[in-house]
């Protein structure tokens, strides 16, 4: 008899799978099992993949993750996409089991009328990234008015927004600014949803400083923060966790993005993107603090590095850096085992 060597029966046992309609891929990687946590555990799909349906499978089977945020599909905004879109994504949804976060929409993310033009408008910076939106100030209305529509259809109930693109001086607009954001926070409150404000470090709020001042200026059950300590980071609050964070009040976190900067004062942008786990802020301990709060919101990883050569490879690092601070916070189980974990409401 032959001898049987391990590349005939890798190659034999191949030949065998794919005669089943097998990959070798499901042979060697089974899907993950579910993650227990008490956040909802989330990926923002096109940091993996314009093909929401690929994008969807990396999600459920490869990470065992239950939630997916939506920002672009098929290279569409979410908020411009139409009704044949949102059946064909719902369907997708249903196929890998997953639930919507929130809609990543680009709602204020626009330079504020009357202004000086900030230098991160792509109308003044054109390599400035804006996720396939293309909005003007006077098409905000409508922006609102079609994501809390294609929110509904979605089943989710959280809408992110920013507030303008950064100005050098926003002291002379902030007042108003702030009134634009309580419209439309209780426009949104009438319909059942709720506008979760990222602090994006290319817009007016930034920081951890600076949410805790805007979410105490515009008061409203309507309005909450998208905090994100990675992109006070990015605008230089070094100590956004804990020093930012703790100003926070941490009963208006409403949603969490995931991601690493480091500084890098001798670039022009100042910082760089890190996977997580290799930057700042350390998400182990910023993990451990929101559990302390008793914060049962999603935590959305937003890649933005891109040193994994592809979106899909970057991502792929920084989830692994980003599951293993959720385990050593006690934020998922170890081994990924079922445990006790307080129930989320998948319906808000």
């Amino acid at each position: 008899m032959p001898e049987v060597t391990r590349r005939t029966f890798l190659k034999a046992t191949g030949t065998a799978a794919l005669a089943c309609g097998i990959s070798m891929k499901s042979l060697a990687s089974p899907p993950a099992l579910p993650l227990q946590s008490p956040f909802r555990v989330a990926v923002i799909s096109d940091e993996i993949s314009q093909d929401f349906d690929h994008a969807c499978s990396v999600i459920a089977n490869d990470f065992g993750l239950q939630w997916v945020e939506l920002r672009g599909l098929w290279g569409k905004n979410i908020s411009n996409l139409d009704d044949e879109d949102i059946a064909k994504a719902n369907a997708i949804l249903d196929k890998h089991k997953l639930r919507v976060t929130d809609l990543a929409s680009p709602l204020f993310k626009v330079d504020w009328p009357g202004a000086p033009r900030s230098k991160y408008s792509p109308k003044a910076d054109p390599t400035v990234k804006n996720y396939g939106a293309d909005f003007a100030f006077k098409q905000q209305d409508e922006v609102l008015e079609k994501s809390i529509a294609i929110a509904h259809q979605f089943k989710t109930e959280r809408i992110r927004c920013f507030d303008f693109w950064r100005l050098e001086n926003q002291a002379p607009y902030r007042e108003a600014i702030n009134a634009k954001l309580l419209e439309a926070a209780e426009k949104a409150g009438k319909n059942g949803i709720l506008l979760v404000l990222e602090n994006e470090y290319e817009c007016n709020t930034a920081t951890g400083r600076e949410s805790a001042k805007t979410l105490a200026a515009v008061q409203t059950p309507h309005l909450m923060l998208n905090w994100d300590p990675g992109n006070a980071v990015a605008r230089g609050e070094l100590d956004a966790f804990p020093a930012g964070f703790d100003l926070l009040p941490k009963d208006r976190i409403g949603h969490c993005h995931v991601k690493c900067a480091v500084s890098k004062p001798d670039t022009p942008s100042g910082f760089e993107w890190a996977a997580v786990g290799q930057g700042t802020p350390d998400w182990i301990a910023q993990f451990k603090a929101l559990k302390k709060i008793r914060y049962h919101g999603a935590v959305s990883l937003e890649t933005h590095w891109t040193g994994g050569g592809t979106p899909e490879a970057s991502t792929r690092i920084s989830w692994a850096g980003m599951k293993d601070a959720l385990e050593k916070s006690g934020a998922i189980l170890p081994g990924n085992v079922p445990g006790d974990w307080p129930k989320v409401d998948m319906q808000g």
